[in-house]
């Protein structure tokens, strides 16, 4: 492959050109890959509309760019690997030619169940390799797959059924997750009560537990492919022919459904991967996190698979049915690329490092971390006791709207610095402004991430609303496209992600980010995990809250609070210490393991009349005796 970058002064040459001309440096990358019709223009843009568009009448399908392009040298490689919940279950291992062929039949069932190319089908399932199938049959024919979370509730995945009125639901009767059995075909159900699109459920048999099958709507997995052949002619799309829209929760209203096309997505989630990640062809790659969320998507899916990789997909949970089960994978597949989220390495920590003394972890090459900016002690943690001191560590920074990894180090070539995502991709240009929109240039800056500059996967539009996708997006800042986050670029240009812009508190006339407090408070020996919100305080304009989950062994909490404040104090400054400190039981996170801050900012700003939607929660049930804890009752 020609654009894999070896060296430190390559990836500078690399990015230079890519600057210099985008164009011409993508359309390289793009000629590794097969297209039916080659493209007109590269790249037609403008961030007003927004309208952006690559590889302009470009004809392709990616499936043929997994399968096509990979089957003469990749047949027999293992494509997926696939590790249940339960230890004792057997794995399962599927090669590239076994994937195409349940591919091309889950494809010709789709089909026959009257699925067309535009058409939107949900996907509602556990971590099970059908997930990818369907997500792979649904590119094959030109359908529009949008991958639900199987965690959320009912109402959650109605609301997006209705927002892109799916004609398919893709499920399974249940889902094994740690040591419970989770009924998903009665969540569904459930939805399909209050939607009135869908017109066929297709039910993987996964726990065999008992479900109520409606009569011309409901078939089983199984039973629609078992007569469907193993070969598919892939449909013809357009570069910007819709893949898929994955809903992200908005801090307030219905969630947005990022879309996502064909071409550009393609080129940049294999390009990124292929880079960051530094695979080679032997090599076992790991990403623990689901389908449902995009890291799945583009990093256990579409990049790896485009790529030619070995995959591991994990049906469980880090801590079942012990806590040193995610080591136990490593050792068990010889994983060489590990790339998980600082929630996960959090609680491992918070286990010490008697669950690691059983494994070698040998095998690893590569560390990562997603999702969220990664706090000094975990990058520390993980470092030293995971990577073992030699394992580079990618922190990559990127979203659900950007498709792929925009800021991160190249494993092995990027020269790493604790809690630092670095220096952007090739093509991935950032600036930083002021509240203003001002650019602030040179080193020892901080302000606002925004991003100059097209990439080949930046989201298109919300599906049903591009109004809301310029006033999210690309209204803030007039000309570019903001992130939302904040950031700080060092004395050597690297790159902190300092976490959302409405999670950096301005403490009279100071702006702190809400992450730094945090790892400053995480400091402590006693503490496990932080959140920092503001709250409106009548002399500072804004004081500082944190919720903080301890080990109370042998402290009071009187006692607890003032060493915390003591510690933020020690490391920060007086500015710093915050005004008030809870300690709770545990903190509002989505199933993707980000904290609902929102929740926390009403509780501190005393002010707990409407807090909008919590069933999306993986424990909506903290919030009561957060709000209990707080005196709020």
């Amino acid at each position: 492959m020609s654009y894999k970058i070896k060296t430190l002064s390559g990836y500078f040459q690399e990015y230079q050109k890519s600057i210099d001309q985008p164009e011409k440096f993508w359309g390289h990358v793009a000629e590794n890959f097969i297209w039916k019709k080659p493209w007109d223009k590269v790249l037609s843009w403008n961030f007003e509309g927004p309208d952006i568009r690559w590889f302009e009448n470009a004809k392709l399908n990616l499936t043929e760019n997994i399968f096509e392009r990979n089957l003469v040298t990749h047949g027999e490689k293992t494509a997926i690997i696939w590790e249940p919940n339960d230890p004792s279950e057997e794995e399962r291992r599927i090669s590239y030619n076994e994937l195409f062929a349940l591919t091309c039949q889950f494809s010709n069932a789709l089909e026959l169940q009257g699925i067309q190319k535009g058409d939107r089908v949900i996907i509602y399932m556990p971590m099970v390799p059908e997930a990818a199938i369907a997500m792979l049959a649904c590119a094959r024919i030109g359908a529009v797959h949008s991958v639900v979370f199987a965690g959320f509730s009912s109402t959650a995945l109605a609301d997006r059924i209705n927002d892109c009125n799916a004609k398919m639901v893709i499920t399974s009767d249940g889902n094994f997750r740690g040591n419970k059995n989770i009924e998903v075909k009665a969540v569904v159900d459930e939805a399909l009560k209050n939607t009135n699109s869908i017109e066929k459920v297709i039910v993987y048999q996964r726990t065999n537990v008992e479900v109520t099958m409606k009569t011309g709507r409901d078939l089983w997995w199984h039973e629609v492919i078992q007569n469907e052949s193993k070969t598919h002619v892939a449909a013809t799309l357009d570069a910007e022919d819709l893949l898929f829209i994955l809903y992200t929760s908005g801090s307030t209203g219905k969630p947005k459904g990022v879309v996502h096309t064909t071409a550009g997505y393609m080129v940049y989630s294999h390009y990124s991967f292929s880079n960051v990640f530094q695979y080679t062809e032997e090599d076992v790659y790991w990403c623990t996190a689901d389908v449902g969320w995009i890291t799945g998507h583009s990093y256990i899916v579409y990049g790896p698979l485009l790529e030619g990789a070995t995959t591991l997909m994990f049906e469980g949970v880090p801590t079942y049915p012990h806590p040193g089960r995610f080591w136990e994978i490593v050792d068990k597949y010889q994983v060489n690329q590990f790339y998980t989220a600082p929630t996960a390495i959090r609680a491992l920590q918070a286990y010490g490092l008697e669950p690691l003394e059983s494994y070698s972890l040998e095998s690893l090459k590569v560390i990562g971390s997603v999702g969220e900016p990664i706090n000094e002690e975990a990058w520390h943690w993980y470092h030293d006791n995971i990577g073992k001191g030699k394992c580079p560590l990618v922190d990559t920074w990127w979203q659900t709207e950007t498709g792929g990894i925009m800021i991160s180090p190249l494993a092995g070539i990027t020269p790493n610095k604790p809690a630092h995502a670095s220096l952007p991709l090739p093509g991935i240009q950032p600036i930083i402004v002021d509240a203003e929109g001002n650019e602030l240039k040179g080193n020892n800056v901080e302000g606002n991430l925004c991003i100059k500059f097209p990439w080949p996967s930046i989201l298109r539009t919300t599906y049903g609303d591009h109004k809301r996708c310029k006033e999210t997006y690309f209204s803030t800042y007039p000309g570019f496209y903001f992130t939302g986050d904040g950031v700080k670029r060092d004395h050597d240009g690297y790159l902190r992600i300092l976490g959302r812009v409405d999670d950096v508190i301005n403490v009279s006339g100071h702006r702190m980010g809400t992450a730094e407090v945090e790892n400053a408070i995480n400091e402590h020996p006693k503490v496990i995990e932080s959140a920092v919100v503001g709250f409106p305080h009548n002399i500072k304009g804004q004081g500082i809250y944190a919720y903080v989950i301890c080990d109370m062994k042998d402290k009071s909490e009187g006692e607890l609070i003032q060493e915390i404040k003591d510690t933020v104090r020690k490391i920060i400054g007086p500015i710093a210490k915050p005004d008030a400190v809870q300690i709770v039981p545990g903190l509002p996170k989505t199933r993707s393991g980000k904290i609902m801050r929102r929740i926390l900012r009403k509780v501190a700003s005393k002010d707990i009349s409407n807090l909008g939607d919590i069933s999306t929660l993986l424990n909506p049930e903290i919030v009561s005796q957060i709000i209990s804890g707080a005196g709020l009752e």
